[in-house]
């Protein structure tokens, strides 16, 4: 069987995210927010929290068990601080965990103990599996 990390990445994540607007929901405060310190803006598209949350499956998928601080530095990006030269700046910590927390709602995605973190449940991983099959 294939993985789902073997289809094009960006269709998977598009009809992930398509999938998961029936199952999680965008918070109120998400339409205000910067997703890190090293953004200027805020988000173009009005999908991204489930975009963000599809890209996020992938991540518990491919590295889970997988807690907060990872993904804080795998979503995080160059800092520019104006004439000093730019740093690098984690991404934002309460998008990823709100995030986490409405995958674990769908049970989507759980805690684990040891490794400490949170790993996609049978049903994530199902849900994963379907939406890349449909590609092929």
């Amino acid at each position: 069987m294939s993985s789902p990390l073997d289809s094009d990445q960006e269709k998977l994540t598009k009809e992930l995210a398509e999938a998961l607007k029936e199952k999680l929901e965008k918070p109120e405060w998400a339409s205000y927010v910067k997703t890190g310190m090293g953004k200027e803006r805020l988000p173009d598209d009005p999908d991204w929290w489930f975009y963000r949350a599809a890209s996020v499956m992938k991540r518990l998928y491919k590295d889970g068990p997988v807690g907060v601080s990872k993904l804080r530095s795998y979503y995080g990006n160059k800092h520019r601080r104006g004439h000093k030269p730019a740093r690098f700046a984690k991404g934002g910590g309460k998008i990823i965990r709100a995030i986490l927390q409405d995958l674990e709602k769908a049970s989507l995605a759980k805690k684990t103990e040891k490794p400490k973190g949170r790993a996609l449940t049978p049903e994530g991983m199902k849900l994963l599996n379907k939406v890349a099959k449909s590609l092929k």
